[in-house]
């Protein structure tokens, strides 16, 4: 999670650095009890898992950052057999727990961990490598910046980075790659700025939308947020509880149409007692939760902050049959030269 004033605040599940936004909620919605078994798909700092496991549920955690290892290996010194660490993507997750869960939760996006090292290249408020890959393999951002269409690049700002300038961005950087690559995040954070200067009244930098686009490209972050909510619903027992929390308006979208359309009712027929339509597979947990005001003015992550949780049923899971429909924009199709995903 990204990281909040480093105040001496104290919260239950992690260190003040790195404050685990809603961590109250979230273990309200999630409810472990002593000998259940939970799923935490975003490690990170371990805030969340360190919370659950004080509660007396085992968990398993997983990340795909090999950065977090030692983290990781220091919780599992204190809380032993009740805790085990798999290295991967939560997309996949129901490939490595083969046993039914009685929870899972999901923090989605960027870790502070990642934006504090400007050697990953996810921020330009530190000058660092253009790379921005979570797990440290595979295609990095400055393989797209260099090598995608600009008409590709287009699509990337605007559907991912709601970027309004999404084409003028694209069409400078095709322009300007041409006498000279981008290969740090300060000079591709400056060519932006550069073309489009911040006004008096703009509070975030002019490069902030075309950085999340590329970095939720580059992680197939809405990919693999559809793919772990499908996981979940496989994996979950009749009874369990899915708790996820968003920050932007991306991925909170997927979350509250998946949740909304597998809890809604069969139609029923006027004419025939049967239903038309498979059985709901969860039962929302009450609405959408947004951080308080003491908490948003602790930790600046949590104000954009939203959590939605659900229960299984005893529903049959099933697949995801348009995965457009839950909102996710249709980028990831795009192939790069270079792309080794």
């Amino acid at each position: 999670m990204m990281a909040g004033h480093e105040d001496a605040l104290s919260f239950p599940g992690g260190p003040a650095r790195h404050i685990p936004v809603l961590l109250l909620e979230v273990i309200e919605k999630l409810a472990p009890q002593t000998g259940e078994t939970m799923l935490d798909g975003t490690f990170g700092a371990g805030g969340y898992s360190r919370a659950i496991l004080e509660c007396g549920a085992h968990l398993i955690a997983m990340d795909r950052d090999p950065d977090v290892a030692d983290t990781a290996e220091a919780i599992s010194r204190e809380f032993g057999k009740r805790f085990r660490f798999v290295a991967g993507n939560f997309g996949d997750l129901d490939d490595y727990v083969s046993e039914p869960l009685d929870g899972i939760v999901l923090d989605i996006g960027v870790s502070s961990m990642q934006l504090d090292q400007a050697e990953r290249g996810f921020s330009f408020q530190s000058d660092g490598p253009l790379d921005m890959r979570m797990a440290q393999s595979g295609l990095s951002a400055a393989d797209v910046v260099n090598s995608a269409d600009v008409k590709d690049l287009t699509r990337i700002f605007g559907l991912l980075g709601e970027e309004k300038q999404a084409s003028r961005v694209a069409r400078m950087i095709g322009q300007r790659r041409e006498e000279q690559p981008f290969t740090r995040t300060g000079d591709l954070a400056k060519a932006i700025a550069d073309l489009m200067p911040r006004r008096a009244h703009e509070r975030i930098h002019p490069a902030t939308r075309s950085f999340q686009g590329l970095r939720i490209f580059v992680n197939d972050e809405l990919g693999e947020l559809v793919s772990a909510l499908e996981a979940a619903e496989r994996i979950l027992k009749p009874g369990g509880r899915l708790v996820v929390v968003t920050f932007h308006s991306l991925e909170d979208r997927i979350v509250k149409r998946f949740m909304q359309t597998r809890s809604e009712a069969p139609a029923v027929s006027r004419h025939m007692p049967v239903t038309d339509g498979p059985m709901p597979t969860f039962e929302k947990i009450g609405g959408a939760i947004s951080a308080s005001d003491t908490e948003s003015a602790a930790n600046p992550r949590a104000r954009s902050a939203r959590l939605r949780a659900a229960r299984r049923t005893h529903a049959p899971a099933r697949p995801i049959e348009n995965r457009k429909m839950l909102g996710l924009p249709d980028v990831h199709a795009l192939r790069i030269a270079g792309d080794r995903r």
